[in-house]
């Protein structure tokens, strides 16, 4: 039977509890596989109840001690029993001094001692008991974040300013750089917002009328790692230019903004509007197309589409593309031609059909035979530089065929000479 003995708050602080007779520390910490709460508990003894009751800065220091050893057992092994009794007389019955000296020797928890009110510079100078003494039960998990990330950013080497401070709180990233960064004015001081908005409008001037587009290679809501990094780059150097005292982490947290927020309008948009027509003038196909992958997909676009031939292509490749499916074919069967993406190559093949297939005298539907012949095709090859380079290239084709890729050369018709051009550009590619 087990009965509460003694609790502070309702947090997660240890309770003391008694089980069949015998005193226990009781606490909540770390998740089994179903990511369900694990409890823990270990022996105790008078001594070390009263000290806990009476005590809550001894009373943290203990939970802090404690918590990795719950950490050291995992989702489902047991707790260290011998090593956690091992903590309570050194943390709750030695001298001040003696504690001190004894957390230099174990690992603890910080973060719990600053979400419950430790002082940060004693904290800092090994000085705990001292440090707890304005401890309180209530916990503050954001002062224990944004204590983490002052400690990370330490490590790093970055020292923000007034201003470095107020833009990663404009954008929502002071505490966690991985959090996707929106616009918060409301976050930032009054006497530093004018500032800040300066600095913004700097950013947003630098990567006026650049875009992020889709990147269907790696799904259909994927955006184009190229021109994610050209627009970061554009805004970081004229952060740079206009504000040089500016720290590394806020200059990449507005151009993270930048480029996230043209990432979204690109998902946002529809895939039709976001097709680029490189030749207004080329005219509309007349002829239906077949889109192929590697996998022996097929699908088939005709001129009475409602979408153009391009989205649907892109589509196609968005539904289909994988790290072992990255070959796409469009082929025009009327006309005889076809283009063929290598994306694993960085390349693109136009295939024209150069001389129809013979049928010979056997009868009526047999192809080859005496006087037969397989049709002869001319094969040209080309290096792509990136997603934008490719959407140019199946643009130009499903509207003019292979004779509108002319103007996009140099095409290469020896295989062997294009490999060794793909050899020299391969340390060029992003």
């Amino acid at each position: 039977m087990r009965d509460i003995v003694f609790t502070r708050g309702s947090g997660w602080i240890p309770s003391v509890i008694s089980e069949d007779g015998e005193l226990k520390l009781m606490l909540g910490a770390g998740a089994d596989a179903n990511h369900d709460p694990r409890t823990f508990t270990f022996p105790i003894d008078q001594a070390h109840r009263a000290v806990i009751e009476g005590d809550l800065a001894r009373h943290l220091l203990l939970w802090s001690a404690v918590l990795p050893l719950c950490d050291d057992a995992g989702t489902r092994g047991p707790l260290d029993e011998g090593a956690a009794v091992a903590l309570l007389d050194p943390i709750l019955l030695a001298a001040p001094a003696d504690v001190d000296a004894f957390f230099r020797r174990i690992r603890w928890d910080r973060s719990r001692l600053v979400a419950h009110g430790a002082d940060i510079g004693l904290l800092d100078s090994g000085r705990l008991c001292a440090a707890m003494r304005g401890a309180t039960e209530t916990g503050d998990a954001r002062r224990a974040q944004e204590d983490h990330a002052h400690r990370e950013r330490a490590r790093r080497g970055i020292v923000l300013g007034a201003l470095d401070t107020a833009l990663l709180r404009y954008t929502g990233q002071y505490l966690h750089r991985a959090t996707v960064p929106k616009r918060n004015p409301g976050a930032v001081t009054p006497a530093l917002l004018a500032e800040v908005m300066r600095v913004v409008a700097t950013a947003e001037r630098a990567c006026a009328g650049m875009r992020i587009g889709r990147d269907p290679r790696r799904g259909n809501r994927a955006t184009d790692k190229r021109d994610w990094t050209l627009m970061e780059e554009a805004v970081e150097a004229a952060l740079r230019s206009e504000y040089p005292g500016l720290a590394l982490d806020a200059v990449r947290s507005i151009g993270f903004l930048m480029c996230s927020e043209a990432a979204a309008r690109t998902r946002n948009t529809p895939a039709e509007d976001d097709e680029e027509d490189p030749d207004p003038t080329g005219g509309a196909r007349r002829n239906a197309l077949t889109f192929t992958d590697d996998k022996g997909a097929e699908k088939t676009w005709r001129p009475d589409s409602p979408r153009t031939a391009a989205a649907a292509f892109w589509e196609f490749v968005g539904d289909r593309s994988a790290a072992d499916n990255d070959v796409f074919t469009i082929e025009d069967e009327e006309l005889g031609e076809g283009i063929q993406l290598h994306f694993y190559a960085d390349s693109l093949a136009r295939v024209t059909t150069v001389r129809e297939s013979e049928v010979g005298g056997k009868g009526e539907g047999e192809v080859g035979g005496a006087g037969g012949s397989d049709p002869e095709h001319l094969v040209e090859y080309r290096l792509v530089d990136g997603m934008a380079d490719y959407r140019t290239l199946v643009s130009a084709f499903v509207r003019g065929g292979c004779a509108a890729l002319d103007r996009h050369g140099p095409w290469i018709r020896d295989i062997a000479e294009f490999e060794r051009a793909r050899r020299r550009q391969g340390g060029t590619r992003k």
